[in-house]
This record gives structure tokens, C-alpha cells and sequence, in this order.
């Protein structure tokens, strides 16, 4: 399991990569390993308006289904329409699979996540 050192995380394991003003977001190695084999992703619609903790996206895998989390609030302004063709390629390269992203309306909020550092710790202590 890998954890990448450039991003930030959510304890429910989501990423988020900042580019601007926008934040793309996608699952931890850990969550996919996790999940096992995915096998389907519900996209979320563009222009979509979502709070931080809101539900945005579920995945489905052989094993479960898992829902992922807003981890911060904004508006949706991409999402990776390759994923319902290849939804496997979130277990291939968790952290080059964007899931959608979204132009930030509070950008204080990105001050509530981890670290890398902070979210190995986290794994740790959930283990």
C-alpha cells in the first residue's frame, strides 16, 4: 500500500490534489485495496453544488459497495467519464484516477485534511 507524500486526505480516505482553485479528488491505494476489484462508478453531474461530507459518488466493487465523500465544498466542474468504461483503473493507479473535481467555495476547509504523514498515522491507528 502506497501513500502519495504530494496529496491530502480525508478519513474516509478519499485524496484530494489542489490545482488552483480547483480540487480533484479520487480514493487512497488503501481504500481501493480495500474495496477490491471495482467494478462501477456513479459519476456525479456537472455544476452539481455539494457541501463538505456529502455523499458524491458511490463505487462498486466484487466485495462492497462504498460511497465517496465531498471532501471539501464546491461545485463540480469535471468528472472522469473514462471510469464508466474502465472503473478498474482506480485499483491500477489510485492516485493518477481522478474521480471528478470541483472549484472550491471555501478553500479554508482544505486545512481539515491530513497530510501524507498524518494520514499514515491514521492508517496505522486503524489498523
Amino acid at each position: 500500500m502506497s501513500v502519495d507524500k504530494s496529496l491530502k486526505y480525508t478519513e474516509n480516505h478519499e485524496w484530494v490534489k489542489v490545482k488552483g482553485e480547483v480540487a480533484y479528488v479520487g480514493i487512497s491505494d488503501h481504500a481501493q485495496e480495500e474495496l477490491g476489484d471495482i467494478v462501477f462508478v456513479e459519476l456525479p453531474e456537472l455544476d452539481d453544488e455539494v457541501s463538505k461530507g456529502d455523499e458524491v459518488v458511490n463505487i462498486e466493487s466484487v466485495k462492497a459497495a462504498a460511497p465517496v465523500y465531498a471532501p471539501v465544498s464546491g461545485k463540480i466542474t469535471e468528472v472522469n467519464d473514462a471510469l464508466e468504461d474502465a472503473p478498474e483503473t482506480i485499483n491500477e493507479a489510485p492516485y493518477d484516477t481522478f474521480i471528478f473535481a470541483l472549484e472550491l467555495s471555501d478553500a479554508s476547509e482544505l486545512d481539515d485534511l491530513m497530510d501524507a504523514a498524518a494520514y499514515e498515522a491514521f492508517l496505522k491507528e486503524e489498523e
